[in-house]
């Protein structure tokens, strides 16, 4: 008797232990969930674009071709990106005319941001995503690789060279595994880090069928 109520006494130990354990571990999973999710959620908030939603009358911009709210404020982004101090920050600049939005890229600047933003008029929506690169720099590293474009012909083809208003320089090419090593070392790591290397088609001549 006293045999048998031993080894229920340890099969129940056992089975505490285990349970402990299980515990224990769905614990840390949940921790680590969390704080997976956390992180998730804290690159989603860092990587949204500020939106800022126009308020001020479309007549206070200067008319432009056809006068449209959203012609009106590209014409006057395109204008401020063009002076100092705020062509040290811009980027680059896309339109969606269905949404009647403006997506601007820059190196964060509340200067910037501020003319920007009050820029907007009613019915257009101004998006600014943050990069660090200013389009100056992206149009010299993209005419220095343009330069090259013959470069390694018999290596590789280089077909397309063009910076994306998103901060960087896109470059098509016919075979991405064995361009992009060689051109990350010819162009060196602070630049590469701006170069996106894509598969290209063969450019049709003008005038083929």
């Amino acid at each position: 008797m006293r045999k048998r109520w031993h080894t229920y006494m340890w099969a129940g130990v056992v089975v505490a232990i285990v349970a402990v354990a299980v515990l224990v571990a769905l614990v840390v999973q949940g921790l680590r969930n969390i704080g997976a999710d956390d992180g998730v959620q804290s690159k989603v908030r860092a990587d949204a674009p500020k939106k800022c939603v126009g308020t001020r009358p479309v007549a206070s911009l200067p008319d432009t071709t056809d006068g449209s709210p959203l012609e009106r404020v590209l014409a006057h982004i395109d204008k401020l990106a063009r002076q100092q101090p705020y062509a040290a920050v811009f980027t680059g600049l896309s339109v969606d005319e269905d949404r009647q939005t403006a997506d601007v890229w820059r190196i964060p600047s509340g200067a910037f941001d501020d003319e920007v933003c009050g820029s907007a008029v009613k019915g257009v929506t101004v998006r600014l995503h943050d990069t660090d690169v200013d389009r100056r720099t992206l149009d010299r590293l993209s005419d220095r690789i343009a330069d090259d474009i013959k470069r390694w012909d018999g290596t590789f083809d280089m077909r397309e060279v063009g910076v994306d208003e998103r901060g960087f320089v896109h470059v098509g090419v016919d075979d991405p595994g064995t361009a992009a090593p060689i051109i990350e070392k010819a162009y060196g790591e602070s630049n590469s880090k701006y170069i996106k290397i894509e598969y290209a088609d063969q450019a049709e001549p003008a005038g083929a069928a």
